[in-house]
Formats: C-alpha cells, structure tokens, sequence
C-alpha cells in the first residue's frame, strides 16, 4: 500500500539478499552480531560489519547507527539496539529502535529501507505487536514531514510470519488511513469573555453565519494550542486564562461531516480585530446571544454557557 509517496510492503524472504539502500539488523547494545538475522548479515556481508558496528558502539537500547554493508545488495546496514546483553526487549525499545532507524534514514538520504521483526527473535516479543508497533512508527515517520523513503520493507521469514505481519502493518495501516480518516475530525472554540461581551466572529466560508472564534486540531497540536492559534488567526487576540468547558459530540453538529469540539473558556489580551479567516468580528453582550443566528451548535453552546453563569 502508499502512503503520500512511500510505498510499504510486506515480503518473505532473505533479508540479507533484499536489493535496498538499507537493511536493518535488530541488535544488542554492544553490536556484536550473534545468530539469526545478524548472523546472516555477518556471513553473507563479512566480518568488517561486524567490525565496523563494534568501533561505534556500545550505544543505549533504542539507537541506531549505519555501517557499510560490505558485500551484500545493500548500502548500508543500520543496526539498532532491542536490547541490552540482558537480551531482553519491551514495546518501549523496540519503537524507540524502529524510530531511530527510520529517523537514521531521513538522515542518510535513503529511499528503501528493510525491516526484520524487530524483537521477535532472541528477544522472543510478540509478532504481531512488533508488527503493530513498526507500522505505527511507519507511519508517523511518513506524517512527521517530508521523507526521502519511497519503500519501507518488512522481511519476515515465512509465509506464518507474513500472514501476521500482513494484518499487523497493512491491516492496521488501512484501518487508520481510511476508516479513521474518515473522522470524527477534532476542533475547538473559545468563548472570550471582555469586559464588553463576547467575541464572535462572522463565517467567510460555509457554513456561513456568526460563531465562535474556533478551527480544526492539526497533527501533533494540543488542543490547548489549537484554541490559542485560531483565536490568533481569527480575532488578533492572545488567550490566557484558558479552561475547558465542554465537549461536544453530537454527528450532526456540523452539516459538512462529524466533528468533535472542544469548547474553552479564555480572557485575553490585545484589540479584537477579524483575521483573515474571519469576514467580520463583534463582541455582543450576553443579553444579546438569542438574536444571533449562529453556525455549527454554537446558540446552544453559549446557552449551556450562559446557564453556567446563572448558577
């Protein structure tokens, strides 16, 4: 499947033999190549992999860090630390390795990369959660911003692994990037309470009408941040004093799709002024509300607010 313009497979095979700029060997923290994958690439790549990977190490459980990849198809072998000379790997190490690898290969400029199951060997992990784990980092790798990966390879051994790794990387993928992405999508609003009123600013797309000064979440934002940004953007005020009031979830609060919004309580500083997502702004007294004809759900926002302020 693709995702943006990364390519993500899942193959059986001999990882050691996989034509990519990078293969990944899930390793212990002193980077001496033992049995299993490590061992292949040991043999088939040569014993200065091994002595290239120990002159950079021992490093923490999680990093990762590249040698040459001797004589096999590769380019370079990045070797990540599962573990510890305890042999013992958990969630934590495996997508701390798995993101260090893939954050290694944003670095090197790589567009192929291939991963064993990482964990599942020595480390004896789950294989479907060492599935679920990679993908998730997969993912987030390819959302965090722009990556010269086109493919991101998961090697296992057999076709019982591949059947796993099949429902644990691209059944999840597909779960999340089209049922999920079909929403509910997450938003916020402020209610800034002046000394005046209320701001509320007039819609300049549909649905049209007035509302409260709000927008979407994007990725990686709190939704404290959030707030903070569309409030900027919408009414050239700077929030403080911000609390949640409520949250609303109703699916047919929003005519365009399924939304789910946050409602925040906030002061704030400077002169209220409509951004450029906004076609027109006031602050209205709290007597006023009930004349307004407002987009979204927010009339009854306000008069859950303003039921609030009564009691």
């Amino acid at each position: 499947m693709k995702i943006k313009n990364t390519e993500i497979k899942v193959v059986v095979g001999d990882i050691t033999v996989i034509n990519a700029d990078a293969i990944v060997n899930a390793a212990n923290n002193k980077l001496v190549m033992g049995g299993g994958v490590a061992g292949a690439i040991k043999r088939k790549g040569g014993q200065e992999i091994e002595d290239e990977a120990i002159g950079k190490g021992p490093i923490e459980v999680g990093q990762a860090v590249e040698t040459g990849a001797g004589k096999l198809s590769a380019k370079y072998v990045i070797h990540t630390a599962t573990m510890s000379m305890d042999f013992k790997t958990d969630e934590i190490k495996i997508r701390n390795s798995c993101r260090n690898s893939l954050d290694l290969a944003r670095k090197l400029k790589i567009s192929s990369i291939v991963f064993p199951a990482l964990g599942c060997g020595t480390g004896g992990f789950p294989l479907l959660a060492s599935a679920k784990i990679m993908a998730q980092e997969a993912l987030r790798h390819i959302r965090q911003g722009e990556t010269p990966l086109k493919e991101i390879i998961f090697c296992v051994t057999d076709e019982k692994a591949s059947t796993v790794f099949n429902q644990g990387v691209l059944g999840y993928l597909e779960y999340v990037t089209t049922k999920l992405s079909n929403g509910p999508y997450v938003t916020v609003d402020a209610i800034i309470e002046l000394s005046e009123g209320i701001v509320v600013i007039q819609r300049s797309n549909p649905p049209f009408g007035w509302a409260l000064p709000g927008g979407f979440v994007d990725y990686g934002e709190s939704l404290e941040d959030a707030v903070t940004r569309e409030a900027k953007e919408e009414t050239n005020l700077d929030l403080t004093e911000i609390k949640q009031f409520h949250t609303y979830s109703d699916p047919a609060r929003d005519p365009r799709f399924h939304t789910v919004g946050t409602v925040f309580i906030a002061k704030a500083k400077g002169t209220p002024k409509a951004g450029d997502d906004a076609a027109g702004l006031k602050v209205v007294k709290l007597s006023e509300i009930k004349n307004i004809d407002f987009a979204f759900d927010h009339k009854k926002i306000l008069e859950d607010y303003l039921k609030t302020k009564k009691d």
